[in-house]
């Protein structure tokens, strides 16, 4: 290996360490990705390699090899040339290779401030020659005139390893972590000739270190850390006496002609102490990674601090780490694996750290662990010193003497020894569960409480859901509870929302459902004229030059060829079901009238047969149907909705467009069509007649049940808005045009975990509600901007709130939306939790989540409420139950056209929708790029993500609260206690 290494870079070539026993399909790869022409290897090696490469065996061609020149060849390599690729793991799963030039080795080995290499020493490979550790071993050696040790297994034992080190006498040896903590426990007496040991690739557990400084005073040891895009090593720290050694091993400094910059997510420097992310560069830094360019610069990035000099670039590591006070580097854990636990962050790394100051811990490691319901544990692994008793308790007193409660682990496992992978490291992924202690959820007791746990299941997309569980801890939200209701309703059980927001548990829920006796009167088809509701008359009332053109679509993908006869069935009945999908507007001396017609047997379905065409054409011809198809939608002659059924052959799933006019949809119409089409398809699949649930209240009987609406009681409140004093907007381009083709979109995205806090754990904080907390971290964002603690928002809501006993609109399809302007103050608040409270108090002031509003300037015509706010905001709710993967129908990946004209103006400067989808809470900021710079909205977008995740960190004191209230004898209250409690009091509700 070492000679076929040296004839290569000799020649001018750059080498590429294969491992015979790697698997077959990832040696091709390899192969493949690199597209090597040239092939060294040996009569030992039996692979079948492919017939396109030029195979030297060097035991076969042994003759022929010896004819060759000895002299050698004439080198034309310069310190940029690509010295050798080596492949790890990628997190898609797909390995990569690193490519490193040569003045990566040579700035590693040679003149280095942090090892002394010479001729006297002797090296060990121990490590893989496909593991970039080899670089130093094989280079260090070679590059100084000294002697390498080759370990003839690259997976020896501890005791052939230690053999190897005392029998040659090895003065310089590098280990992994994993090994350098076994070799200190199981031979020590190995080390007794080594000068350096260099060890690193994971955290060093102090007391190891302590243990060979004691034991061998005259040995360095050197903590190296480095990733293998920067060679090996980017710093290192050498520990000559066990008085350095503290809670924690620092990495060191940066090593010769190498940059490390600690900075923050906008590449700004952190000042000492504060963690931030580690970024390198220098001489050691990779070319990028092999036929990757996308990666590449993604991770490698221009380096900012230089100037334009050419080709100057960092590397991303993803580490997090800190300067301490010495001016050495400390680093905390991977930024991914940053972790939260009952709304706090948590770095594991600081448990780990106190876990193995325990006198009776070998080795200590945390890691999170998700249950069933994707709450997130903390889990401690602890291996024990040889002959010791360590304890599940010991260490429990251990841990609560020196950490907070919340960096307490729920769960503790002792272990004999750590797995380890290949290259010596904790394998984390092997690691055993832990066996619960945990008390299991209350299960269903009665037929009606096992029906409403199905469905919550379903709903809430959990695995398991207990009958004492609240509904909004799990997630739940008002979007979903309509949808809750609806399946109860279906399955004959009477609810309402308003009974589900006060029975929040499956147990007080089923206490008062009632069984409904027989369908209502309006199952059957319904048609007429049918008053305008309060958000259609908004509709009109902009004088949009094509009105036609206003839409809302769902664009599918199939994963089975669609049957064109049975979609058509399915849909023909769809338009019978849902009266708004039969809507016609035309425009008379008195205004716009909408009437619901009586259905026919025109189906607005169409076929695309694209199967003849490559796959660019076809997602062209996709992207030009479907703009065609947007503005194709006629108000009076109808349909309101089209169809489209776009073919891709047999190698591509069909794509299904649905396009319906925003007048007869909203986003909770989607929700039940969408269930509905997949109930139908599947039922004449199965040669079964459609039956989907019950109607609900229609559109009709709705709109004209809103008049009656006890509105004027509202009055003084909606026109106290008036009073308010709005902020008008800084601009960047003032005069621009504000219209649908100007438009420019910042999309912005809270990750899992905190999105997780906001659906299940922040809710219990302070008694809130999801809207509440976006719309104090978005007031609490402008003020930074505007330098007012106060803005006037135009709030959308679903509309269909629960204000008459006889209405139920869980399953009725129509445009329901309410538009009302919201006045958010917060210039009395002293904290972010204060600007919750206070913004929680003013929108539940809100009467009836602002349906009075709509009715009184619409429909009553009440001019003395209306405002002009120049901000929308609408969190539209969670999507990830809506088609799940396993579902025949799955959102494509298609554009599905403009659903407005480009020419309609836009009445907001700003729309702001979120909504839950895979997990994370997305933003999307809607701007006029001839009103703003992309740079002045993408700094607001993300100062609310920022200011949201504070102040979800801020709600998690829920557990805090429990503990006070359980602790307090209300019989001996002194005034000081009474306060703070009633303080947590909400009496609104």
């Amino acid at each position: 290996m070492i000679i076929g290494i040296l004839a290569i870079l000799k020649a001018g070539g750059a080498y590429i360490p294969l491992d015979p026993n790697t698997p077959p399909e990832r040696l091709l790869f390899m192969l493949e990705d690199t597209k090597i022409k040239l092939l060294l290897t040996q009569g030992n090696i039996d692979q079948s390699w492919p017939t396109s490469l030029e195979i030297i065996d060097l035991d076969r061609d042994e003759n022929a090899i010896a004819q060759e020149s000895l002299d050698s060849p004439f080198s034309q390599t310069i310190p940029e040339h690509l010295a050798y690729v080596m492949y790890t793991s990628g997190s898609t799963g797909i390995p990569k290779g690193v490519c490193i030039p040569h003045r990566g080795v040579i700035r590693l080995v040679k003149q280095s401030n942090y090892i002394e290499l010479s001729p006297d020493h002797v090296f060990l490979q121990a490590a893989p020659y496909t593991f970039d550790a080899s670089t130093l071993e094989i280079w260090g050696a070679l590059l100084n005139g000294g002697r390498l040790v080759i370990l003839p297994s690259q997976t020896p034992s501890l005791e052939e390893l230690g053999q190897a080190i005392e029998k040659y006498q090895v003065t310089t040896l590098w280990l992994t972590a994993g090994l350098f903590h076994l070799m200190v426990e199981e031979r020590l007496e190995s080390f007794k000739n080594v000068r350096k040991l260099l060890a690193g690739g994971d955290v060093l557990s102090p007391p190891h270190v302590q243990t060979v400084l004691q034991t061998y005073p005259y040995c360095r040891v050197i903590n190296g850390y480095g990733p293998t895009e920067n060679t090996t090593f980017t710093c290192c720290y050498t520990l000559t006496n066990a008085e350095q050694i503290g809670h924690s091993v620092p990495i060191g400094r940066p090593i010769n002609h190498t940059q490390v910059y600690i900075l923050d997510p906008y590449l700004q420097p952190v000042p000492f102490g504060v963690p931030g992310e580690l970024y390198v560069g220098g001489e050691g830094l990779a070319r990028g990674y092999l036929n990757r360019p996308q990666l590449t610069a993604e991770t490698f990035i221009p380096n900012p601090f230089v100037g334009k000099k050419q080709g100057e670039r960092l590397y991303k590591t993803g580490d997090r780490v800190r300067y301490r006070t010495d001016g050495n580097i400390e680093f905390l854990g991977r930024r991914d694996n940053q972790v939260k636990v009952r709304g706090f962050r948590i770095e594991l790394g600081e448990i780990e750290a106190v876990l193995n100051q325990h006198p009776q811990v070998q080795e200590a490691i945390a890691v999170v662990r998700e249950t069933s319901q994707n709450h997130k544990q903390l889990v401690a692994y602890a291996v024990p010193i040889t002959d010791t008793n360590l304890s599940i308790p010991d260490l429990q007193t251990f841990l609560a003497e020196r950490l907070p409660d919340y960096l307490h682990p729920t769960h503790w496992v002792i272990l004999d020894a750590f797995p380890l992978t290949p290259n010596g490291k904790v394998d984390r992924r092997s690691l055993p569960l832990p066996v619960s202690t945990s008390s299991e959820s209350v299960t269903p007791r009665t037929p009606i409480e096992t029906q409403l746990a199905e469905i919550w299941k379903d709903v809430l997309n959990l695995e398991k859901v207990g009958v004492e569980d609240n509904f909004f801890e799990l997630g739940g939200d008002s979007i979903l509870a309509i949808q809750i209701i609806s399946r109860a309703n279906r399955i004959g059980l009477k609810l309402s929302p308003k009974q589900l927001f006060q029975h929040q548990t499956i147990t007080k829920l089923a206490a008062i459902a009632t069984r409904t006796k027989s369908p209502q009167s309006e199952q059957g088809i319904v048609t007429g004229s049918v008053p305008l509701t309060p958000i259609q008359h908004w509709f009109f009332q902009q004088n949009l030059p094509k009105i036609a053109h206003f839409n809302q679509s769902a664009f599918l993908e199939v994963s089975q060829p669609l049957d064109f006869p049975r979609l058509q069935q399915v849909f023909s009945y769809l338009l019978k079901h849902h009266d708004a999908l039969r809507l016609r507007f035309e425009r008379t001396e008195s205004g716009w009238q909408q009437v619901i017609i009586s259905p026919n047997e025109e189906v607005p379905l169409t076929q695309f047969d694209l199967s003849g065409l490559t796959e660019t054409a076809q997602d062209q011809a996709i992207a030009v149907t479907a703009t065609q198809l947007q503005g194709s939608l006629n108000l009076s002659t109808g349909p309101l909705l089209r169809i489209a059924v776009f073919d891709l052959g047999i190698s591509r799933p069909n794509q299904l467009l649905i396009i319906i006019h925003h007048l007869a949809v909203d986003g909770i119409s989607w929700r039940i069509l969408l269930e509905d089409l997949r109930t139908a398809y599947q039922q004449l699949e199965q040669n079964q007649p459609i039956q989907v649930p019950m109607k609900s209240t229609s559109i009709k009987t709705w709109a004209e049940k809103l008049p009656t609406y006890p509105a004027q009681q509202e009055q003084n409140y909606w026109r106290s808005l008036v009073k308010k004093s709005p902020i008008l907007l800084p601009i960047d381009y003032p005069g621009g045009k504000n219209t649908v083709a100007t438009t420019e979109q910042v999309i912005v995205t809270l990750g899992e975990e905190p999105t997780q806090s906001l659906l299940k754990k922040v809710p219990k904080a302070y008694n809130t509600q999801i809207n509440e907390v976006l719309l104090t971290a978005l007031v609490e964002t402008f003020a930074q901007w505007t330098g007012k603690r106060y803005l006037l928002i135009n709030l959308e809501g679903h509309g269909r709130e629960d204000i008459w006993d006889n209405i139920n609109l869980s399953r009725t399809v129509g445009w329901f939306t309410t538009l009302f302007p919201i006045f958010l103050d917060l210039e009395q608040a002293d904290s972010l939790l204060d600007a919750l409270i206070m913004v929680r108090d003013q929108l539940r002031r809100i009467p009836h989540q602002g349906m009075g509003y709509g009715i009184l300037r619409y429909l009553q015509d009440e001019k003395d409420i209306i405002t002009s706010a120049q901000v929308s905001f609408n969190y539209l709710g969670q999507f990830d139950a809506l088609l799940s993967e396993s579902s025949r129908f799955r959102l494509s990946s298609h554009a599905a056209g403009l659903h407005q004209n480009p020419n309609q103006p836009r009445p907001h400067l700003l729309e702001i929708n979120g909504s839950v989808k895979d997990g994370q809470l997305r933003f999307v900021w809607t701007y006029s790029r001839y009103l703003y710079r992309q740079s002045t909205i993408e700094a607001i977008a993300q100062g609310f993500i920022e200011t949201l995740e504070q102040l979800i960190d801020c709600c998690q004191f829920s557990d805090v609260e429990d503990e006070i209230f359980s602790d307090i004898s209300l019989a001996n209250l002194d005034q000081d206690t009474l306060n703070q409690v009633l303080g947590m009091v909400n009496f609104d509700a």
